[in-house]
């Protein structure tokens, strides 16, 4: 048997940073990994078969669209043309460029960790199984990750259909496709094939895309999907698929209305499911919740004492940055006795579609709730000046803050690179920032990141009936 301090389960963005931090305070840490699924390799879902590729095909999306649209007075280019055989090889020369330089070299220098690359499952007397070899450790990290969901509807059995994973390894671009979901991941897959060529479907089941963001966002990215081509479909209660004369199909309702649409290719975006039917987790009697995410405190310690878990494994919100955060914590607090716990309101979410989507803490539904009296204002990109120099005037921003202290308790934002817009508002949030400490702040021009100095003067005055820089 061999013993560790420290054993660390899985092999993606929560399972790295712990391992990064357990080496850092000198802790003799294992790390059993494996694949749950054929993609998801070393570094886990985002390297292989999540942010990296499908932000990478969204960008040539976004650029084959921008290189061949007349914005500007003065230049014409001609129509791109995508080889997307070559495409999809250079996505996948930079995943594995990424994998190699950002875990498996990461990896070997971590002198105080081992790698055993096999599937964990505890026992009874609190030692891990993987493969012929039993490991003995004083504390254990679950970050098992998670991986597709896929909705038992008729059909679906007998069916081919796509994942993610499929999605981002196909070898011909569909020329159309029906996407099953509409949040993040669905909406970007949409992105992607319909910027390449394809003719994209969404079916929804919610009556908004982006159900929980707020109703202006939704709406307005709904808008922009339709206007470039994307059909979207609210309301869509999938029934069953199938296969006739060689092409796919699906049946839903939308108020008891049936429909049938047909497609070269089917995925499913309708959530994740955790990887934990290997672990045995019965033995240790760990909770987990209806739907098998493993359940843990705000210090991501699980119900048993010394077995932390961190990143999708435990559900809600699934976000690279946010496992390794809760990797990076649970280690500290394992070892180091620290307590750190993580606010979920101060943690932001992006969907890169175009324009993209991005929100951190509250929204005006929830503020109102919670019981807390806010205010709101929303502002159109179209008020921000480098939004017109871009020209790219899609969009909008809202700030919810409290009524009687101008505290800013939540902002969302759609709009070309709103990913990195909303860090700035990822700190008010954070630091219980008022939107007068925004008006104050000294920002450059022209940027994007105006329109939340904009929106924030809006709550006072029409932006519209002043200059570029008056404040």
């Amino acid at each position: 048997m061999e013993e560790f301090k420290y054993a660390i389960l899985g092999q993606g963005a929560a399972a790295f940073a712990a391992a990064i931090k357990a080496n850092e305070l000198g802790i003799e840490t294992v790390m059993i990994g494996q694949n749950a699924t054929p993609g998801a390799l070393i570094g886990g879902t985002c390297v292989n078969v999540g942010c990296v590729p499908s932000k990478r095909l969204i960008s040539a999306g976004e650029y084959a669209i921008d290189s061949s649209a007349r914005k500007f007075g003065g230049i014409e280019i001609g129509k791109t043309k995508i080889n997307f055989k070559e495409l999809m090889h250079d996505k996948d020369r930079l995943i594995s460029n990424m994998r190699n330089s950002k875990y498996e070299e990461v990896l070997k220098g971590l002198e105080n960790v081992s790698f055993v690359e096999g599937f964990a499952s505890l026992n009874e007397n609190g030692t891990i199984s993987t493969g012929k070899k039993e490991i003995a450790a004083e504390k254990m990290l679950i970050a098992t990750g998670a991986r597709a969901s896929i909705p038992k509807i008729e059909g679906v059995d007998t069916t081919t259909y796509l994942t993610n994973e499929e999605a981002l390894s196909l070898s011909e671009l569909p020329e159309s496709i029906i996407i099953v979901g509409g949040r993040a991941m669905g909406l970007e897959f949409a992105q992607i094939f319909s910027s390449l060529g394809s003719k994209v479907t969404i079916l929804q089941r919610s009556s908004t895309i982006l159900p929980g963001w707020e109703p202006e966002i939704s709406a307005s990215l709904s808008y922009y999907l339709q206007d470039s081509g994307v059909k979207v479909v609210t309301g869509a209660n999938t029934t069953k698929i199938g296969e006739k004369d060689g092409r796919k199909y699906i049946e839903f309702s939308v108020n008891g209305k049936m429909s049938r649409v047909y497609s070269d290719q089917i995925l499913f975006a309708t959530g994740r499911t955790p990887n934990t039917e290997r672990l045995n987790l019965q033995s240790q009697g760990i909770k987990t919740d209806k739907s098998g995410f493993i359940k843990i405190d705000r210090y991501m310690m699980t119900n048993k004492a010394g077995i932390y878990a961190a990143g999708d494994v435990t559900g809600n919100p699934m976000l690279e940055t946010l496992a390794a955060k809760e990797g990076n914590l649970a280690t500290q607090n394992a070892f180091t006795n620290a307590n750190l716990a993580i606010n979920l309101h101060e943690v932001p979410s992006v969907v890169f579609t175009m324009p993209e989507a991005a929100m951190v803490g509250l929204t005006d539904e929830e503020a109102n709730g919670s019981g807390i009296k806010c205010s709101c204002g929303v502002l159109p990109m179209s008020s921000v000046p480098k939004a017109s120099i871009l020209g790219d005037e899609r969009g909008l921003v809202k700030i919810v803050i409290d009524y009687k202290t101008h505290k800013i308790l939540g902002v969302s934002v759609l709009a070309r690179n709103a990913s990195d817009m909303i860090s700035e508002a990822t700190l008010a949030v954070k630091f219980g920032l008022t939107i007068d400490d925004i008006i104050d702040t000294v920002h450059p021009f022209p940027t994007l990141n105006e329109a939340l100095k904009l929106a924030s003067i809006s709550f006072y005055s029409d932006v519209s009936k002043m200059s570029c820089c008056t404040i």
